[in-house]
């Protein structure tokens, strides 16, 4: 039996001091020009693509509606659907008052970080193209105007034989002449074959001599045709990392992403202190506030949030904002559906540190579907769009196609 997040009871969401709705707050001023509107219903639908994206639509009485993305995962639909009674009768365009709105409503349930985080990006993101929309603007400019026309995109590459350095070299050579990609990112935590114990986070000698002869294969074969980075998904200690990142510091590496867990900072300054390959870190950081702590402490070379998992589009262009103060470029990471993925190309446009985002579904041939809009990443490079909000349109019968089993449509745009 289904049940109704919308009514469930929070002590906190009902007492907190700090209530910012428009009517506790006295912002009611009449607005004109068409941008008197309020939201009327907010939305989910579960698309099953190679992540279980979150898709979100915010509703108006103006019958415009802005669609959005959260990160990938359970809990995220509950979560949105517990704070659209916190939304409805809101002016959409207060984007940052309802952003801050909904993460003190939240507090209780965790709006410090994690998926309640996330669940909030999601939102963020409609809100964007929505007040686009309304606006008759681009979201890039909502959020100052844009340094680029087009942004950079890495190609998150594999191989059925990942752990193969000449397979992985290979599969590099043919992203980048036949699919037209100068930046990729291949995995590192892969087996090898001298593993002796996986919950240790240690690296044995014939293991770290493994992942450096995938990352000797991979950049001599690409050579200065593209950068490549090489992803650790936060698995190893800190005393294996700097081994490993010893071992690849005379290749032409990109960056060396999450080589540690994310939790202790200063086990991860002393990973990036001690080489000269450069180490990027970001996506299980949330928020400005724990972004500022590892930028300011100079623990990362490369800064890489995931916007619709750590904050959403604003939140990403005030650590861009931090780390642009210490001379830190942001590349973002990105599992995301094409709604998701347009946004963050919107937030790369209007940063000037930015160096791409990322672009992890190479393999599905069915994710530019999933928009009306023709050839989106064309290149190797995504062209910012012009049209209002977002700039693209989704297209519910693919979305519906290949929704999640058990899941609902959402309401089409009036």
């Amino acid at each position: 039996m289904g049940r109704d997040y919308r009514d469930l009871h929070d002590p906190n969401a009902e007492y907190t001091m700090r209530e910012l709705s428009a009517e506790t707050m006295g912002a009611d001023a009449k607005r004109g020009g068409g941008r008197d509107v309020e939201i009327t219903d907010v939305q989910t639908t579960m698309v099953d693509g190679n992540f279980p994206w979150t898709l979100v639509r915010v509703y108006t009485d103006a019958g415009l509606v802005g669609t959005g993305e959260a990160y990938w995962g359970a809990g995220i639909p509950e979560l949105i659907e517990r704070m659209a009674p916190f939304l409805i009768g809101e002016n959409p365009l207060d984007i940052d008052r309802l952003y801050e709105h909904l993460i003190q409503k939240m507090s209780g349930e965790g709006s410090v970080e994690g998926v309640t985080v996330s669940a909030i990006s999601g939102i963020e993101v409609a809100l964007h193209d929505l007040a686009g929309k309304i606006i008759e603007v681009p979201a890039y400019q909502l959020l100052g105007g844009k340094y680029r026309d087009r942004m950079r995109v890495y190609c998150d590459c594999h191989t059925e034989e990942e752990a193969d350095p000449d397979a992985c070299a290979d599969e590099a050579e043919r992203v980048v002449e036949e699919l037209g990609y100068d930046a990729l990112k291949f995995d590192l935590d892969v087996p090898s074959g001298h593993e002796k114990d996986r919950a240790n986070r240690h690296l044995r000698p014939g293991e770290i001599r493994h992942k450096a002869e995938i990352v000797e294969k991979v950049t001599e074969r690409v050579k200065d045709r593209a950068d490549v980075a090489f992803d650790c998904h936060w698995t190893f200690s800190g005393n294996s990392a700097e081994r490993l990142a010893e071992a690849i510091d005379d290749y032409d590496v990109w960056w060396l992403e999450d080589p540690v867990p994310p939790e202790n900072l200063e086990v991860q300054q002393k990973v990036t202190d001690s080489t000269t390959t450069p180490i990027t870190v970001g996506e299980n950081r949330y928020r400005v506030t724990e972004h500022r702590r590892l930028i300011e402490d100079q623990a990362v070379d490369i800064v890489a949030p995931d916007m619709p998992k750590i904050g959403g589009m604003r939140e990403t262009r005030k650590i861009a904002d931090v780390a642009n103060q210490y001379y830190v470029p942001v590349a973002m990471h990105n599992v995301s559906s094409p709604v998701g993925t347009v946004a963050s190309a919107h937030v790369g446009a209007s940063v000037p540190n930015s160096l791409a985002v990322e672009y992890h579904s190479y393999e599905l041939d069915w994710w530019e579907d999933l928009v009306q809009e023709d050839g989106l990443i064309e290149d190797g490079y995504m062209k910012v769009p012009e049209d209002k909000g977002l700039g693209v349109t989704l297209d519910l019968d693919t979305v519906e196609d290949h929704m999640v089993e058990g899941e609902t449509l959402f309401d089409p745009a009036a």
